[in-house]
């Protein structure tokens, strides 16, 4: 049976554009909790985003892995935290000076992205003003880093799906210390986390941490991103407008995000549960 389920946010539980998880999806998953079982968000989200967009209910992200899964959090507290290397960063800045309306964001974990947390990271002031403009949520600039490690970056980046394409395939040559992926098949960022540790580590991690096997852990996701904690487990679930690989790569298919799929497949779960069975979406015909 499924003793917890680790779900991706924006497009997956949360349909983008939605102020927060549904009064539905709060229910599925407090359903969950009722039934003793663990529920936890693994978003690229930062933890200071979560209290939003789960309408202040702690109980429902105190476990789970934001920040592509670089911070795990177990019951509230912090169990572990992958970093990025500050000179790195600062030389992945000067390698985006060649590359139009594309830049590094760094976040303030401290502080939600509603409010602002993010702010670009360049040498050269025109390019981060350019940016700025392109993508107005970011305030402010700095010129470089000087902390060792950070934890939360991407690269924003204007143009067509093709050229945002060439820009993360450019960076996977030229930085071998750090992963880049999509968190969306549509907006225009890429995501950058530390080579070798993605969500499907994280997923791997809470479940060593929560003394669960992995055939016991469900994981729900949308995007490239995603698709190491899809790869990670037997019960990896795709909402229908997720992209063509995480499709492919998930063993079981629920309905859209849009039509809050994953809170209904949340209420399957917590009701198997009494049972120890598996939920009816899992027990059809595989797709």
């Amino acid at each position: 049976m499924i003793k917890l389920v680790l779900t991706d946010l924006d497009d997956t539980l949360i349909k983008n554009g939605l102020p927060r998880a549904t009064d539905h999806a709060l229910a599925g998953i407090h359903a969950m909790l009722d039934a003793g079982l663990r529920f936890g968000p693994v978003s690229g989200r930062i933890p200071s985003d979560l209290g939003w967009m789960f309408g202040d209910d702690a109980a429902c992200y105190a476990t789970g892995a934001p920040v592509n899964g670089q911070m795990v959090y177990v019951d509230g507290e912090l169990v572990h935290v992958e970093t990025l290397d500050g000179a790195e960063l600062n030389r992945l800045a000067e390698v985006l000076l060649d590359v139009p309306d594309a830049c590094l964001a760094l976040y303030d974990l401290t502080t939600s992205s509603e409010e602002g947390s993010g702010y670009f990271v360049s040498p050269n002031d025109k390019q981060a003003q350019d940016c700025m403009r392109l993508f107005p949520h970011f305030r402010r600039s700095v010129r470089s880093l000087g902390e060792p490690t950070y934890v939360k970056a991407n690269v924003w980046c204007a143009g067509d799906r093709a050229h945002i394409t060439r820009v993360r395939d450019m960076l996977r040559e030229e930085f071998s210390s750090m992963d880049f992926v999509f968190p969306s098949p549509t907006a225009p960022i890429i995501d950058i986390s530390p080579a070798g540790w993605s969500k499907g580590t994280a997923v791997r991690y809470l479940a060593r941490e929560l003394g669960l096997s992995l055939d016991e852990v469900a994981v729900f996701g949308d995007s490239e991103n995603d698709l190491s904690m899809i790869e990670a487990v037997p019960n990896s679930v795709a909402v229908s407008n997720a992209s063509p690989e995480v499709a492919r790569a998930a063993r079981w298919h629920i309905g859209a995000s849009a039509d809050d799929a994953v809170a209904d497949a949340l209420f399957q779960i917590a009701d198997a549960a009494r049972t120890q069975q598996m939920p009816p979406f899992m027990r059809r015909a595989e797709q």
